[in-house]
């Protein structure tokens, strides 16, 4: 199986499992496990803050940080319409706090300032719910990997700073945008209240992500950890794989964009493929076609595992076990599928 439906497919390579299986640990919830506290304040300095706190999904990351951020519950967060909070979370911003989410539109799954100041609630208003937080994407990834815009980001921290808004950034692959835009991880996390990287998809660890912040919001996580499910004890057998990612499997997101990009040219040539094969920047492919599942269910039999994210949407993700190989056997996959009469 050619298996192009996430990089979460990835399998910890041979490597990562020896550094796993030879880490030295403790109880995390004591603060005792040491290899888990190597990743923790790697990671903060990294994206430029105190402290973090090492999670077992990018998922439990954002409903944390979406718990500090939003206060009494009624309170508003402002994001974009396919983020992963609204599309893939459950519900889990309202159920675990209460947030009112409001849905923004825009251009290759980012807002723009001025989409968020005119979304903004009237301060004093007791009929409507209060603004209270924005969250951001990065890079995005329904619509197919993009790496926001440093100008348009910036001018949305602006207007969100303006309204005495907190900021959360969704970095599930904010590593692909910082070998894409050859930008530091903490450039891009730059004004913002809280964010996180995930280590379970790129970078092909098999489970965790840390979220990050100031000491005292990252305390009050640790806090809604053990609320919602406690601590993971010696778990610096997982955070090893993540510091062994982080280690040795950044720098080579870039092969995984380059397979992307020659992906989407092989399939932009396909009849019944609308794809605009330029805006490929980094890892994630979006393209068109008319029956989205159909073509999917005729992949699988061929071999080829892609997603389908809606009628006529398809999605095909690159990472670090899929070779060039292997991506043009999914070209020819496609091209069969969709040939007349298949």
């Amino acid at each position: 199986m050619i298996n192009l439906y996430s990089d979460t497919q990835t399998r910890p390579t041979p490597a990562m499992r020896e550094a796993m299986a030879s880490a030295e640990v403790g109880d995390e919830q004591s603060f005792a496990d040491p290899t888990v506290n190597a990743l923790c304040e790697r990671v903060a300095e990294l994206l430029g803050f105190e402290a973090a706190v090492f999670l077992p999904s990018g998922t439990m990351c954002n409903a944390i940080a979406f718990r500090l951020h939003i206060g009494p519950a009624g309170d508003e967060v402002y994001l974009h319409r396919t983020s992963h909070p609204i599309v893939a979370e459950a519900g889990g911003p309202a159920a675990l706090s209460g947030a009112v989410l409001c849905p923004l539109d825009g251009e290759r799954g980012m807002f723009t300032a001025d989409a968020l100041r005119g979304a903004l609630r009237p301060a004093g208003d007791r009929y409507l719910p209060r603004s209270r937080l924005v969250s951001v994407e990065q890079t995005t990834n329904l619509t197919g990997g993009h790496v926001w815009p440093r100008e348009q980001l910036s001018a949305v921290v602006e207007v969100a700073r303006e309204a005495s808004l907190r900021l959360h950034m969704d970095g599930a692959r904010l590593m692909n945008a910082v070998v894409a835009s050859g930008s530091s991880a903490a450039s891009w996390t730059a004004g913002f209240d809280t964010a996180w990287v995930d280590f379970s998809k790129g970078l092909g660890a098999p489970v965790g992500a840390c979220l990050a912040g100031s000491r005292e919001l990252i305390d009050e996580a640790w806090r809604y950890k053990q609320m919602w499910g406690g601590a993971m004890r010696q778990a610096g057998i997982i955070a090893a794989g993540a510091l062994y990612a982080l280690d040795h499997h950044v720098e080579r997101l870039a092969d995984d964009h380059a397979l992307a990009a020659s992906l989407a040219r092989g399939l932009a040539e396909v009849p019944g493929v609308e794809l605009d094969a330029a805006a490929v920047t980094t890892n994630i492919v979006v393209f068109e076609v008319a029956d989205a599942r159909a073509l999917v269910a005729r992949l699988a039999d061929a071999g080829v595992k892609m997603g389908a994210l809606g009628p006529t949407t398809v999605r095909a993700v690159t990472h670090l076990d899929v070779e060039a190989e292997g991506a043009e056997r999914a070209v020819a996959a496609v091209r069969a599928a969709l040939a007349p009469g298949a």
